[in-house]
């Protein structure tokens, strides 16, 4: 399998960081290596001494895929899960000051925990108004709703699929809202969709 993720696909979130807007999706990919399953926790590299959160939903690829129409997106995943996508942003900073690629600070081990549940697709009544957040000790950092995506589900499994062929077990993460910020040691990180808590884990 493979993680996907989508970069800059809230508004909120790129005004934060002040990056411009891409016309297209922003795909970066990392190893599975970074997985982090079973609420285990998270501990702080060495190398960055800025690690940043960000969460976001996860789609999960139940076919295989290529060049997939938009219209037809919608079959190609069946659950929906939620992730962090840990980043060094010391290291990003330093690695695209320099016009270098930044997947070192994107994709190194544990930077991408997941929920171990996935809800069925079936479960939602509206993929375009989803809710879900992230508490960091028990106050809420992030707050986001899938209506706010610049680019929907469907737009990113077909734009992805025209260059990378998607394979059931596949994961895509689609992007973050504002709010993200620096974790420590000690910190506890506990994320939802709706109500529903999908991973509670701790920094170490």
């Amino acid at each position: 399998m493979k993680i996907l993720c989508i970069g800059r696909n809230y508004a909120d979130h790129i005004a934060e960081l002040q990056n411009e807007t891409p016309a297209d999706p922003v795909i970066f990919a990392k190893p599975d290596t970074a997985l982090l399953q079973r609420n285990q926790p998270f501990f702080l590299p060495d190398f960055s001494q800025d690690i940043h959160y960000e969460v976001e939903l996860v789609l999960r690829i139940c076919k295989n895929g290529k060049n997939i129409e938009e219209k037809f997106a919608p079959t190609y995943f069946d659950a929906i899960g939620l992730g962090i996508d840990f980043t060094a942003r010391d290291l990003q900073s330093q690695l695209k000051s320099k016009g270098l690629p930044w997947e070192l600070a994107k994709g190194f081990d544990g930077s991408a925990p997941i929920s171990q549940e996935f809800k069925p697709v079936a479960e939602f009544a509206d993929l375009k108004n989803i809710d879900f957040r992230l508490e960091v000790n028990g106050e809420v950092r992030q707050q986001g709703n899938s209506s706010l995506m610049l680019h929907d589900f469907s737009k990113i499994i077909s734009y992805i699929s025209r260059f990378i062929t998607l394979k059931m077990g596949d994961l895509i993460f689609t992007g973050t809202p504002s709010g993200v910020g620096p974790v420590k040691i000690g910190d506890q990180l506990v994320g939802f969709i709706g109500e529903d808590k999908m991973f509670d884990l701790a920094v170490k």
